[in-house]
């Protein structure tokens, strides 16, 4: 069953989790947009399962879609990071304690508000040594960038019109200053959310799309790699 509920700190928590073929591999976890653990999340877990990892979306709004921009917005600004903290660590650390796992820790992935968050957890989680994020900054504040472990890589539109460049380059700077072996891609003329073919505002890329995940599947094998 793909939905399951795994051990958190304070207890349990929802998410959906892809097994790869032969149930043997590295480990991710995937953060949802502020819409939700839809099905275009679902998807990205599935296509980690098929590339050879174990993949699980911790749902962050325990059971909840969107698809109307006000109130995934109330929806973000109301999540405690508090919860949302143990709900990726709990996830990290669910993954690599399942039989089957295979490296020397868990990589994190998020889209829009989990991209923001995925760097969070590579700050606050022990058993996340390897991040990707995709379009965001920073939702809540931001962690202490000198705890993060390993390598961050990072995709963003040249023409996004939620996050600014200048915003991406200040966040890679920062990054960096914290002693983070850090890549960001920047994809010329790509808008928001460009990796999503569900998304509402018409900016999905195909071509950017397919090459950002071939750089992500690449660099999370050679840095979770034992």
């Amino acid at each position: 069953m793909p939905e399951i509920e795994f051990p958190t700190s304070a207890g349990t928590s929802p998410g959906y989790l892809a097994v790869p073929a032969g149930e043997r591999g590295p480990a991710t976890i995937v953060l949802q947009e502020w819409w939700g653990v839809d099905e275009h999340i679902r998807s990205i877990c599935d296509r980690f399962a098929a590339e050879g990892f174990f993949a699980l979306a911790p749902d962050l709004f325990r059971g909840e879609t969107t698809t109307q921009p006000s109130e995934a917005q109330q929806k973000m600004m109301a999540m405690s990071m508090d919860q949302a903290e143990k709900d990726m660590c709990g996830a990290a650390d669910y993954l690599g304690s399942r039989p089957g796992f295979e490296g020397k820790g868990v990589g994190s992935v998020g889209f829009c508000l989990g991209g923001g968050l995925s760097v969070w957890a590579a700050a606050t989680c022990p058993n996340i040594v390897a991040a990707v994020t995709y379009y965001y900054v920073m939702p809540h504040g931001k962690p202490d960038f000198t705890k993060i472990q390993g390598p961050v890589l990072g995709h963003f539109g040249t023409a996004d019109e939620f996050i600014p460049v200048e915003d991406a380059k200040q966040l890679e700077g920062e990054l960096r200053d914290a002693g983070v072996e850090v890549g960001f891609h920047y994809y010329d003329g790509a808008g928001h959310a460009f990796f999503n073919e569900t998304n509402r505002l018409g900016t999905f890329d195909e071509e950017d799309a397919r090459l950002s995940w071939e750089r992500t599947v690449s660099f999370l094998r050679s840095a979770l790699a034992s």
